[in-house]
């Protein structure tokens, strides 16, 4: 069919496979059209366990590079059926579509490295090149092909060939069951059902000899007996149903290892497992007596977990997971013992589940994407400049929240533009939309509506073909249904459910206690528990240890901070005030004082104060709303800071530090924030969060008619931005090379370019006397670079100054004072996840 290469998309920087036709393919029209149905036939076939194809050039397809080995046996029972179940997957989504693959064989099956199965080829025995040729491995021979104009079709490939298509006759997907078995046998055995010395020896083996079966487990052997029945009437018709011919062993010792599954390397955790595997089966077989199973998972060693999702069937977790400084999604499989991390997933934020528990929707560098649960390419949906939370019907479509202070939106599952759906009342003080949640019709949804006063903050039902909305209940948190008819929500810690009646959206009855002491995010208002559609509740305990700088920026687990002072070789001299939930250190002007943000028992941030002379700290905000993000004025007289009031869903405000009163800085109702205030005191440097265009960097002029004017508006998250002390440049963080990087550019009118981190870095800061620059790279290691910003600017390489204990996934803020040491928030210890509690049958617990 021509050749198959390893390239690079330039564009997307990420390898591919190129298959491209020969010369001769191109001239005859019929193959030409048979080989833009074949791209069709793919393009429909989205699956884990399929190879992707991400698009058509001319003479050639751009399709997913798997890594991986061809499938060979023989292999261990377990891992057989393992590959079975992910081959049977494949072809079960492909025959929902009315697909058959025509050509399974294990040449077009490869295991990628971490055990999962990928059908390559669907649609190429329609396509392929009309040669019969009988040289070489004769059970993977070329397809055999004959123009689909002429009687007596043949398509696919001898040894796996149905009698009926070795015959010519048309097919249907009883033919893939049959190749299925034929698989399947050569993965216990070693060996194909069918062999000879030509391709004539192998059909006629196919149309006339039965096969053995002796070598087939006993517990397997029904299953191919019924895939390998040469009367198609006779087989096993959907490929769905092969679980019902495999008898299930008794349990026994493993003989041999598996490459997915390694011993366990204590009795712990084959209790564990046993725990696992107990818990599984009694949700998936549920007896009449509807036992209650409870159990407890781990993320893997070293990883911090947050965000939990379980799957709608109820099988899988996912989480998105920290490990030395990076965080990802991992998937958890609830019958496992291990967690996975998805590839490609990076700095990845609120992860959810697609109806058929087979995708991934999450957040990722200001876009919404998905993302097989099996592992594959991401694949970009639309813009979300600071999404938060989201659903997914089964109608294929995606209602999420794109951005901090706006409605929901949504988008089709495929990709595409978002449209607005809901917006917010201002008028009542509503400031966001948040947390939907679709009922099982697909069009109506549950979501959270954020009001500014918490107390106001309720749950509302409404309609994607309508604009009408009802209040369901008041409530500060999420809530959810799940079948047959409940409401699961938050009262304070307690995760309460009520019944609920989703035809008429009415609530029945009075809500009972279900889980205590669930984890919450009181920053964001979210509570830290999911439930599947099949009785399973995942849910995290204990106090809520993840913040969010109000109106911006990625989530952090901040846990119990302590601010720390570090001078330049890395040695910590001195802490500052009380443990607690802090972030953001600004050092005033003098050096005499540290603002900083502090979570207090309202779950806000507030600005503190801490006096370095007295070693005292004390409260500087002390409305109701959110304040945080200080930024001292030149004098050291006033601070600027972020607020979040109704009406506005985020603001600047001062407010001077022996006066009471305070006032706003920017009378539009923009999501901005304070970020540098030049040392001559005629400009402040804001970060602006705009839909359209991402982050960008603003400047508030401080004189003349003080309009705000755009500084750096790109489609790319521009932010941090810092001004040198003589006012000529300045630095700030972007993400346009797909990673943070720091860069300089001249201020006030930009000119000139130079990106200063070399591998990663984020949150510049100059030294008092500007001859250097300091930032954070991926490792949470101090850098330093040398600089001339005179008249000319000049940077030299970056050099660690010394590693800090800043939080793996936090937002890594830190300051320089005049004597040259550093105030960083450190973490008093390592994070260390709680364990996520799993309840399966939970509404069995309801009757006692």
């Amino acid at each position: 069919m021509g050749e198959v290469y390893r390239a690079l998309d330039t564009k997307l920087e990420r390898e591919v496979a190129l298959k491209i036709l020969p010369p001769a393919f191109a001239s005859d029209a019929e193959r030409m059209a048979r080989f833009e149905r074949e791209a069709k036939v793919l393009a429909s076939l989205n699956h884990p366990n399929i190879a992707h194809i991400y698009g058509v050039e001319e003479r050639a397809l751009v399709m997913e590079l798997v890594e991986g080995e061809t499938l060979r046996g023989p292999l261990p029972l377990e891992t057989a059926l393992d590959y079975a179940r992910q081959i049977a997957d494949a072809l079960e989504a492909a025959h929902e579509k009315g697909i058959i693959h025509r050509d399974l064989k294990p040449a077009n099956i490869k295991v990628t490295p971490q055990g999962v199965i990928k059908v390559l080829d669907f649609g190429l025995a329609a396509v392929g090149a009309r040669s019969t040729a009988n040289t070489g491995d004769l059970q993977n021979s070329p397809t055999l092909t004959i123009s689909p104009t002429q009687a007596g079709l043949i398509l696919g490939t001898a040894a796996y060939m149905s009698p009926e298509q070795a015959r010519g006759k048309a097919v249907d997907q009883r033919s893939d069951v049959w190749a299925f078995g034929c698989v399947v046998f050569e993965m216990l055995t070693g060996r194909p059902v069918f062999s000879g010395e030509t391709v004539s020896d192998i059909l006629a083996g196919v149309l006339a000899r039965e096969p053995k079966f002796d070598a087939v487990p006993a517990n397997v052997r029904r299953l191919v007996q019924r895939c390998l029945e040469k009367d198609p009437k006779q087989r096993l018709r959907a490929i769905g149903d092969w679980r019902l011919l495999v008898d299930e062993p008794a349990p026994t010792a493993l003989t041999a290892p598996d490459r997915r599954r390694l011993f366990w390397p204590s009795a712990a955790a084959v209790l564990l497992l046993a725990t696992l595997a107990l818990a599984y089966v009694a949700y998936h077989h549920i007896t009449e007596e509807q036992r209650v199973l409870r159990l407890s998972i781990l993320p893997p060693e070293k990883v911090t977990a947050d965000m939990e999702a379980v799957s709608p069937d109820g099988r899988r977790i996912v989480f998105v997971g920290a490990l030395e400084g990076q965080s990802a999604l991992w998937v958890r499989d609830l019958d496992s013992t291990s967690s996975r991390k998805l590839e490609g997933t990076d700095d990845s934020t609120y992860p959810f589940w697609s109806p058929d528990s087979r995708s991934i929707a999450f957040y990722q560098g200001g876009k919404l994407k998905r993302v097989d649960a099996a592992g594959g390419p991401t694949l970009t949906l639309c813009e979300a400049a600071n999404g938060r939370s989201g659903t997914w019907s089964q109608n294929g479509v995606i209602l999420f929240s794109p951005s901090v202070g706006t409605g929901l939106y949504r988008v089709p599952a495929a990709g595409g533009q978002a449209t607005p759906v809901t917006e917010p009342d201002r008028a009542s003080g509503e400031n966001a939309h948040r947390m939907p949640w679709f009922l099982p019709d697909g069009h109506r949804f549950l979501y959270t509506a954020r009001n500014v006063e918490i107390e106001n903050t309720a749950i509302y039902l409404a309609d994607l073909n309508s604009k009408e909305r009802r209040k369901i209940l008041a409530s500060s948190y999420d809530a959810m249904y799940a079948p047959p008819g409940f409401l699961l929500f938050l009262r304070g810690s307690t995760l309460m459910v009520q019944p609920f009646d989703a035809s008429s959206a009415q609530s029945k009855g009075e809500p009972v206690p279900v889980a205590e002491q669930i984890r919450l995010d009181s920053l964001n208002l979210v509570g830290r528990f999911s439930v599947s559609r099949t009785g399973v509740l995942a849910y995290t305990s204990g106090f809520a240890i993840r913040g969010f700088n109000g109106a911006f920026g990625s989530g952090a687990l901040v846990g119990n901070v302590q601010l720390t002072w570090y001078d330049r070789s890395g040695k910590i001299v001195g802490t500052i005030g009380e443990p607690g939930i802090i972030d953001r250190p600004s050092i005033s002007p003098d050096g005499r004082t540290v603002a900083f943000d502090r979570v207090g028992p309202n779950g806000k941030y507030d600005i503190w104060l801490y006096d370095q002379a007295r070693g005292t700290e004390s409260r500087f905000t002390f409305s109701s709303a959110q304040n945080e993000y200080p930024t001292w004025s030149p004098d050291g007289t006033r601070i600027v800071y972020n607020s979040v009031r109704a009406g506005l869903p985020s603001a600047l405000f001062q407010k001077a530090l022996t006066g009471s009163s305070e006032g706003e800085l920017w009378e539009q109702s923009v999501n901005a924030r304070p970020e540098d205030w030049s040392r001559d005191g005629r400009y402040i440097i804001a970060r602006v969060l705009d839909p359209k265009t991402s982050l960008d960097i603003w400047v508030l002029p401080q004189f003349g008619d003080r309009k705000p004017f755009s500084l750096l508006r790109t489609q790319f998250n521009e932010q941090f931005a810092r001004l040198s002390p003589n006012g000529r440049w300045i630095a700030y963080q972007s993400d346009e090379t797909r990673r943070d990087e720091v860069y300089v550019q001249a201020f006030p009118n930009l000119g000139g370019k130079w990106q200063v981190s070399t591998n990663g870095g984020s949150r510049p800061a100059w030294s008092r006397d500007g001859k250097e620059l300091f930032f954070i790279d991926p490792g949470r290691e101090m850098m330093k670079v040398s600089v001339e910003g005179g008249d000319r600017f000049q940077a030299g390489v970056p050099r660690v100054l010394f590693p800090t204990k800043l939080s793996p996934v936090g937002l890594k803020w830190f300051d320089v004072g005049n004597d040259g040491r550093f105030i960083v928030p450190n973490q008093v210890e390592d994070t260390v996840s709680a364990p996520i509690n799993i309840v399966i049958n939970w509404p069995a617990s309801l009757k006692k």
